[in-house]
């Protein structure tokens, strides 16, 4: 008989228990210490981080301009050479405005007719160096000029804004702020002070100077026009006006007939410019033409010339992208008359018994002649001459179209010189009234008079001393 005994378990489950009851009140926590903004951090941290901004935009060429004088000094030798014998003037479009400087290209004698040639847009007087060299070789007054936004002239202006610009102008003052003393300006004015230069920021962001591109009207390219033949004292003048030209001067033409005494078109078919302005418009497409020696050759044997030195694409590229040019270029051109009416200039009343001659190529397109054919009908009392040359035919035809603007000219009688006396300046004008009421030291009194005459006469509109590089040019 087998007995079944049930073994006794010695480790019984624990019985449940009741939780001890939490604490009513909780432990405190050891207090955090404060936190307070530290502005030699913040500072530290904002300086850094615009100082690599600074760093990455100075990088590229468009974030990072030239000074006037070390773009000058970068330019190839021709530009330099060519810029040596030019002159500025002075001139004004508005009383409210700065002045501002335009470059011209004196050759021949001064005795004789003056002939002044105005490019079009995207050209400048480098491009008649050589017609005009071939003018005054003949013993005719050339000159050329730079129109504001072109070649050696002018192409912006400093202004002075008020007001707030928003966040990012008041980042843009910081940042000029830092270009001005240095990366670490505010940091040591904080160490030195204990507070962040926040007044003089906002005095700063109050009294805002900008660069503001040159982008000139008819009306205010007109306004230059005068001036620059004013200070020469060349009235009246012999106009070329190359392709776009005629759009920027016809209005100043018609109203100033009595300054004029012939007219010479230059390939110019209003409503259009010989070298396209879309391309400077898009930026991606203007630093691919402007920034490649051989995508700028390209377009200019496109649109322009069809063969041309290597050295001279490099000019014309280099002052059309330097300086803002491009901009002005493009900004100009947006101010055009588009609806202008070639048959209406040429019968107005201005423009009645003035000669005129078109010089037009014979040899870019079929389309081209055929446009030509409707200049010449709009104007039925001009000389419609071709040329062997481009639509640019100052640089491949310069001795043939010199030669054509020569034997126009030469054709007409001379033209009469409209002479005013200069004004005597007032401090002059006294030393000569002392000198005559005077009658010890007579001579030696006249002697100085005479001096300062002369003196005031040689400075009157003197060669040009831009650029920082000393003293001025002579022709």
């Amino acid at each position: 008989m087998t007995i079944i005994t049930e073994e006794i378990d010695q480790n019984p489950p624990p019985k449940p228990t009741k939780k001890a009851p939490k604490p009513t009140h909780k432990t405190p926590k050891p207090p955090q210490p404060s936190t307070s903004p530290n502005p030699f951090s913040f500072w530290f941290y904002f300086t850094v981080s615009v100082s690599l901004l600074t760093f990455l935009l100075s990088s590229l060429p468009s974030f990072s301009p030239q000074d006037p004088k070390s773009w000058f000094l970068s330019l190839p030798t021709n530009l330099r050479h060519h810029y040596s014998k030019g002159r500025i003037i002075k001139v004004q479009t508005d009383a409210h405005q700065s002045p501002f400087e335009v470059f011209t290209l004196p050759e021949g004698p001064k005795a004789s007719e003056n002939v002044v040639i105005v490019h079009g847009l995207g050209s400048s007087s480098y491009a008649f160096r050589s017609v005009i060299q071939f003018l005054g070789s003949r013993g005719v007054h050339a000159v050329g000029i730079d129109l504001p936004g072109s070649g050696f002239s002018d192409k912006s202006v400093m202004v002075e804004e008020s007001g707030d610009g928003g966040a990012l102008g008041r980042f843009s003052e910081v940042y000029s702020l830092i270009q001005e003393k240095g990366i670490f300006w505010a940091f040591d004015h904080i160490v030195e002070t204990g507070n962040m230069p926040y007044e003089e920021i906002q005095i700063q962001n109050s009294k805002r100077k900008s660069v503001k591109v040159l982008e000139l009207g008819p009306e205010e390219m007109g306004r230059v026009l005068e001036q620059v033949i004013d200070s020469l004292r060349l009235a009246p003048v012999h106009l070329v006006l190359h392709d776009s030209a005629l759009l920027i001067c016809a209005n100043w033409v018609r109203q100033n007939s009595g300054l004029v005494s012939s007219v010479t078109l230059v390939d110019t078919m209003p409503g259009t410019t010989t070298l396209p302005l879309w391309p400077l418009r898009v930026p991606v497409v203007r630093e691919l033409a402007l920034g490649f020696e051989f995508v700028f050759a390209r377009l200019l044997s496109l649109y322009c010339l069809k063969k041309i030195h290597t050295s001279d694409v490099e000019a014309h590229r280099v002052l059309l992208k330097g300086r803002d040019g491009a901009r002005a270029v493009v900004g100009t051109g947006k101010k055009l008359n588009s609806s202008f009416d070639l048959q209406e200039w040429g019968e107005s009343e201005g423009l009645k018994g003035m000669p005129v001659q078109v010089l037009w190529s014979s040899v870019w397109s079929k389309e081209w002649n055929e446009d030509g054919q409707k200049v010449a009908n709009s104007l039925p009392h001009a000389a419609f001459i071709t040329h062997s040359g481009g639509r640019w035919p100052q640089e491949d035809a310069a001795d043939e179209l010199a030669e054509k603007i020569l034997q126009f000219v030469s054709s007409l009688p001379n033209s009469v010189r409209q002479v005013e006396e200069e004004p005597v300046p007032e401090h002059i004008q006294k030393m000569f009234d002392e000198a005559q009421g005077s009658d010890h030291h007579h001579d030696h009194d006249h002697g100085s008079h005479g001096h300062g005459i002369g003196h005031a006469h040689d400075h009157s509109a003197g060669y040009m001393n831009a650029y920082g590089l000393g003293h001025g040019w002579a022709s």
